[in-house]
């Protein structure tokens, strides 16, 4: 891109939707040029000076004031496009919208200050959510004034790049239960490491390496969130049922971009009944995931965190990732041998569609927790 269009992009007011139109293309044909292992640093850059990095903080904060629902159509442009861009992405923009839903609907001052500086230092905020879920990991030990931090953070997708890690460290002092404590740890401290461990099936772009945290002194200050291990807590509530409907919206952008790939292929030649009914397939999945996601982002304009919108969030995160997964399968299949090749760009999506999986709740905690809440059991260990 010349100077005169990332001028154009960084200073008329857009919607994020429109910016990621316009941003996808170019992430596209990066995506087949590149390095597949190689980070898309180049990418998150652009997404920098777009004012994407923004999008989700209030407008009277400095930000784009776009809603979860403008955010995750953002994502989903971005992940058709390239997904590893997607899913990098997607791990700022639900840390970013999770403080700006805090501020507009609970009205806490405490996050403006967080809010202020992504809107005008345009930092990157990254997510360790593969070590920090209900269970929490690595090691707070109590020192004068504050914590005393040890810990190896998985899964931080944007590591090379990312200016604040959303973290945690679980507390155990005697006679007590353990304690999840959260903060956020500077990427550029000298007590903070990135360990190049991002070897994957797919998503080999998003530069998911473990972090590791070692003697980091946290001040009692900038504790923002005590809670118990291994418990459900409303902080929890509000981050699943706001930050699930856009990790999985890229997803469905995946399996989107598989299926228009496999529809171009297959109108190459004259498809036969066989190849006909398996477009059909394919379609019918990804109607099923897009429906899953509309449930997703339902439960989360109720703008009510509960047990029970996370319940329907992580059904609807169940469904849209079972669906894709199976659209991809069937995109697959419609290219024939031809979706083989890495050039048709085919069998990066069925690889990346794979990280579906993995996210919480995977399918032995969602399937339990659904059956609590039918059975009017408690689900507050369930995770």
């Amino acid at each position: 891109m010349n100077a005169t269009a990332a001028t154009r992009i960084d200073t008329i007011p857009r919607s994020a939707v429109e910016i990621a139109r316009e941003l996808g293309p170019i992430f596209a044909r990066r995506a087949h040029e590149t390095d597949e292992d190689r980070y898309v640093a180049d990418n998150i850059a652009m997404l920098k000076t777009s004012g994407l990095v923004e999008a989700g903080v209030p407008r009277e904060l400095g930000g784009g004031g776009a809603d979860v629902d403008e955010l995750a159509a953002m994502l989903r442009i971005l992940a058709y496009h390239c997904g590893s861009t997607g899913l990098t992405f997607s791990m700022h923009t639900h840390q970013v919208a999770f403080p700006a839903w805090r501020w507009k609907h609970q009205k806490v001052a405490a996050v403006e200050p967080l809010l202020k500086r992504i809107a005008s230092e345009r930092i990157l905020l990254l997510s360790s959510g593969g070590s920090d879920w209900i269970g929490g990991s690595g090691k707070a030990e109590k020192v004068e004034g504050g914590y005393r931090i040890n810990a190896r953070k998985i899964f931080t997708s944007g590591a090379p790049t990312g200016d604040v890690l959303m973290a945690g460290a679980v507390l155990e002092s005697p006679g007590e239960p353990p304690m999840v404590l959260h903060f956020a740890v500077p990427m550029n401290s000298p007590h903070v490491k990135v360990l190049d461990t991002w070897r994957t099936l797919g998503m080999r772009g998003t530069g998911s390496h473990d972090v590791l945290i070692e003697g980091l002194v946290i001040p009692e200050a900038a504790v923002g969130v005590k809670r118990k291990a291994g418990e459900w807590h409303p902080i929890f509530h509000m981050i699943s049922t706001i930050a699930f409907p856009l990790v999985y919206s890229v997803y469905l952008g995946v399996a989107e971009s598989a299926r228009d790939i496999a529809v171009a292929m297959a109108k190459q030649k004259s498809p036969g009944r066989h190849t006909i009914e398996l477009v059909g397939r394919m379609e019918t999945e990804l109607a099923a995931a897009r429906l899953a996601q509309e449930s997703m982002l339902a439960a989360a304009r109720l703008n009510a965190p509960s047990a029970e919108t996370v319940n329907q969030v992580m059904i609807g995160r169940q469904l849209v990732g079972r669906h894709a997964i199976a659209a991809v399968d069937y995109a697959m299949e419609v290219a024939g041998g031809a979706g083989f090749y890495r050039a048709a760009g085919l069998e990066r999506k069925f690889r990346d569609i794979q990280a579906a999986r993995y996210h919480p709740l995977q399918s032995g905690p969602q399937a339990e927790y659904a059956g609590a809440m039918a059975l009017g059991l408690p689900v507050d260990r369930i995770y």
